[in-house]
């Protein structure tokens, strides 16, 4: 069998890297620890707690704010909890929860062992490195992460890197959903079409969508001819996600590039242990992701 060249890329290892990072950021989103945390504060359990916890790094900021960066939410939903949220709980307070949350979940998940180990202090290395090489130009929400300073636990630290390449990766993906012509709600129709996104049932409760705005949707995703009758991927559909995410990569090539080659595949190999360790403990509940 021939081994990859440690010193060349292949096409997809930044976003490779990403698929097995990104989870160890996420994880905390489903799990109650940090629900209970930010519900300490006295935000309300669901959309609340996630606008203000995503959001505090930017400051007490309006809706608008939260709508643009966040791009697929509803506004009128956005409305309904920020800037509420910020007379509850101030931004630094909710900073200051959800790192006890991550610290909770992770101990949960991954276990004493997994958190103490020189496997997780080389990793939080490794991301740290990358994140050394992201750029805060139009990158709002990265940019708000980056002025945090990296917590000194390796778990946590890792946590924290997994956070800024998230955002990173996530600013530039929302210049390539604007390129394509997708409005926030189409975006994510279309990625529920590929059957590997939550449900549609999830994007609108999580969202702040109606059926109505949903079917609305879709039918402009159908006449553009990029899903079909079915409501399924078209040659088209599929072309435009495929250059979306193409596109995205090479905005988020910096991290990756930066870390080389061999340190890339060491940092996917050691995250995706720690993510194999999340699914199989639970942290990402399969009732929310499916088509339909």
């Amino acid at each position: 069998m021939r081994l990859a060249d440690p010193t060349t890329f292949e096409p997809s290892a930044g976003r490779r890297c990403h698929g097995v990072v990104n989870p160890l950021h996420s994880c905390v989103y489903f799990a109650p620890e940090r629900q209970d945390e930010l519900a300490a504060l006295g935000l309300e359990c669901g959309s609340m707690a996630y606008f203000a916890d995503r959001a505090a790094p930017l400051g007490a900021v309006d809706a608008g704010t939260v709508s643009a960066t966040f791009y697929n939410f509803n506004h009128e939903h956005v409305r309904r909890f920020i800037p509420a949220a910020w007379a509850i709980a101030t931004p630094e307070a909710v900073l200051a929860a959800r790192l006890r949350g991550a610290d909770k979940v992770l101990r949960r998940l991954l276990g004493e062992d997994a958190l103490t180990s020189k496997e997780m202090a080389e990793a939080a290395e490794l991301a740290l490195r990358a994140t050394e090489a992201c750029h805060r130009e139009a990158r709002p929400l990265y940019a708000a992460n980056a002025g945090l300073p990296a917590p000194e636990e390796p778990h946590l630290a890792l946590w924290h890197a997994a956070t800024l390449l998230r955002e990173h990766r996530g600013d530039g993906h929302l210049f390539a959903l604007a390129i394509a012509g997708l409005s926030g709600i189409e975006a994510l129709v279309l990625h529920n079409a590929t059957g590997t996104a939550p449900t549609s049932a999830t994007f609108m409760r999580t969202r702040g969508w109606s059926a109505e705005q949903w079917a609305a949707a879709r039918d402009r995703l159908r006449e553009r001819g990029l899903l079909d009758r079915a409501g399924d991927l078209t040659e088209s559909g599929a072309a435009l996600r495929g250059e979306a995410e193409a596109l995205t990569d090479r905005l988020d090539a910096a991290p990756y590039d930066h870390l080389g080659p061999a340190a890339t595949a060491r940092l996917t190999e050691l995250a995706g242990g720690f993510t194999e360790t999340l699914r199989a403990a639970g942290a990402f509940p399969a009732v929310h992701f499916g088509k339909g």
